[in-house]
């Protein structure tokens, strides 16, 4: 049968249709910036906030809608909004629920974007103010009637310090205020936020969900509609998308990310311990630390810990030592992030990053204890710790 269109016609439009009854274990992706509508009573009717319709790919396709739908349930909430990055995340947050008069409270130890956002958002007509994150019930006296947002990040992803969910969710909510808690470290698996009296909980899924050091994303999880509502019209309004292969890719990593996250805390444990035993650190930042700040409340809410903490060394090293500390790593790349495969170690000038700083004078470094055997790594750390 010949067929009628011209041959350019027919480059675009087909008859063909794939038969139905496919299945397979991954997710398809789908790739669309436009959507189509059967007519135009469905264009006419579509709802962008629903998730049982599609109106425009920057809202959602089902390849992102099973992601939220997944990371919801992990997380133990009921709606969730897919973002660039774990930052774009928290801005989206800020946006939706901050307005011009409005008042933020931040622990002293919040990643550092979101403490640099915070000021930014002055120049909106909101102020925001940085407590103690061992604060507890205390931030109570903080608390002003324009405070309408209470950050909290369990634990600082830096400096380890774990702060008192509970009572800081009951002292905000007794003023009307407002908690997010910023999740990443504990990748929604080791800490269940919404159970603690949290309100909206953010994560970077840039890390141990999508585990191959590869992908930005974040995620907004909430329980609550009305307050999933006003963080919808901010994820429109900023036109907050994701591409549908990164989603892919997330939707990949999360089969392994309990076993990969419980094989990183196995690692980091056996690391840190070591640490603790060397002359040259004088504390080791791990939250399953007896020392470490807020351990008691640690070991209270959460069921693991993950890859990540910090050390102190001893104060008669300078900067400089330990700088050339960190070069001399082998196994260990210098780099932002983590959650991958990969360790890494960054030095801080945590003095100069925290007014409130307490725990030590010495130099601080991070680790990120990725999937390698625990011995191999101690070892390129022993050799370095020998160069200082």
């Amino acid at each position: 049968m010949t067929n009628p269109k011209s041959q350019q016609t027919a480059l675009i439009h087909t008859d063909y249709e794939a038969p139905s009854g496919f299945a397979a274990f991954p997710t398809a992706i789908h790739h669309a910036s436009t959507v189509l509508f059967k007519n135009v009573a469905a264009l006419r009717s579509g709802e962008w906030k629903e998730k049982n319709a599609y109106t425009y790919g920057l809202h959602g396709t089902p390849t992102t809608f099973t992601l939220e739908a997944r990371l919801a349930e992990i997380e133990g909430g009921l709606h969730c909004l897919l973002a660039p990055s774990g930052l774009a995340a928290i801005a989206m947050i800020d946006f939706a629920l901050l307005k011009s008069g409005d008042d933020v409270l931040l622990p002293d130890n919040v990643y550092n974007p979101n403490r640099e956002l915070g000021r930014w958002l002055a120049d909106f007509g909101v102020s925001a103010r940085y407590y103690d994150p061992l604060i507890g019930a205390g931030i109570a006296a903080l608390i002003q009637p324009n405070t309408k947002l209470v950050w909290t990040e369990a634990p600082g992803s830096v400096s380890m310090e774990v702060p008192d969910l509970p009572a800081i969710c009951k002292a905000a909510h007794e003023k009307g205020a407002l908690v997010a808690l910023d999740n990443t470290w504990a990748a929604g698996l080791a800490l269940r936020g919404f159970d603690l009296g949290v309100d909206v909980v953010m994560q970077a899924l840039t890390k141990y969900q999508s585990g191959g050091s590869d992908v930005l994303m974040g995620a907004v999880i909430t329980r609550d509609r009305a307050i999933h509502d006003r963080i919808s019209q901010a994820h429109m309004r900023l036109g907050m998308g994701v591409g549908a292969d990164d989603t892919y890719l997330v939707l990949r990593g999360l089969p392994t990310m309990k076993l990969r996250f419980e094989a990183h805390d196995k690692g980091a444990r056996k690391v840190a311990a070591w640490l603790k035993a060397r002359p040259e650190i004088t504390k080791v930042l791990h939250p399953a630390f007896q020392d470490c700040p807020g351990h008691e409340t640690w070991k209270r809410d959460f069921s693991g810990a993950g890859g990540l903490f910090s050390v102190l060394f001893d104060e008669r090293y300078t900067e400089e030592q330990t700088d050339r500390f960190v070069d001399e790593l082998k196994l260990f790349g210098i780099g932002y992030s983590w959650g991958g495969a990969n360790s890494l170690a960054v030095p801080y000038r945590i003095q100069a990053m925290r007014q409130g700083w307490t725990h030590g004078k010495g130099i601080l470094v991070r680790f990120n204890i990725g999937l390698e055997e625990p011995d191999d790594l101690i070892a390129d750390i022993e050799q370095a710790l020998g160069k200082l």
